[in-house]
């Protein structure tokens, strides 16, 4: 049996971020007030913008870049594989997908974001599932998420 740690590993944050333990997270940068809570797991090539938050139990997998002043509530998870020859990538990354969440986005709790892009100042319901781009801001829930109003 093989025991491996979880922990803070090679992550470029600034001064003022505040990790709550047990956390995992492994070659992602995060910026000015970052907060992440505990039980978050945050995966290499990850950028998380000035000021943003990630509650507990949320999982942000590689090739997620998340802009400043946002919000990823409890249980949020990212997705970057969207088995697209039929089955799980595994360790194959030239088969995963990017998601680029804009400034001041706020996502609810329990939200499953698959590889989007998501415009600034957008608000993702809780327990939402966003599976398209979202191109102008607004409050968006459901499975699949849509737009249901302006803010």
């Amino acid at each position: 049996m093989k025991i491996i740690e979880s922990g803070i590993k090679d992550v470029k944050a600034h001064e003022s971020v505040k990790i709550v333990m047990p956390s995992n997270l492994y070659g992602c940068e995060l910026g000015e007030n970052v907060f992440v809570g505990p039980f978050v797991e945050i995966q290499k090539n990850v950028k998380i913008g000035a000021r943003t938050k990630v509650q507990s139990h949320a999982f942000v997998c590689e090739l997620v870049n998340i802009e400043e002043d946002c919000f990823i509530g409890h249980g949020v998870m990212f997705i970057n594989d969207v088995f697209s020859s039929g089955g799980p990538a595994g360790g194959d990354a030239t088969k995963w997908k990017a998601t680029h969440i804009g400034n001041k986005v706020s996502i609810g709790s329990n939200a499953t974001i698959m590889p989007v892009s998501i415009c600034d100042k957008a608000v993702i319901g809780a327990g939402s599932v966003v599976t398209k781009d979202i191109t102008e801001p607004g409050i968006y829930v459901g499975n699949p998420a849509k737009k249901l109003r302006d803010l």
